[in-house]
């Protein structure tokens, strides 16, 4: 089975964002002003405050974590102020 390539970080590669609060500095891509994608790495997993309060509330390290809303804040304004390009501007 051949694995195709995908493009689309070779048009609009991830940019990296730091939290305002704690620091933590993740990969985003922003397609749409609706639609991020995060990467995370061990360092900003460690270092998001509201990422490990969900590890500890779920009492075995892997609780189920959706967003943080610190660094949701970090990635729009860094959108707004254009350091995260948006690929589909056109796109609200």
């Amino acid at each position: 089975m051949t694995v195709r390539p995908d493009n689309r970080l070779a048009d609009a590669p991830m940019v990296p964002v730091g939290c305002r609060q704690c620091g933590a500095t993740v990969a985003v891509r922003k397609s749409t002003w609706a639609q991020t994608s995060v990467q995370w790495n061990a360092e900003a997993t460690a270092a998001c405050i509201q990422r490990r309060s969900a590890d500890a509330l779920a009492g075995h390290g892997r609780g189920l974590f959706l967003v943080c809303s610190e660094l949701r804040a970090s990635i729009a304004a860094a959108a707004r102020c254009g350091r995260v390009p948006i690929v589909d501007e056109d796109s609200n």
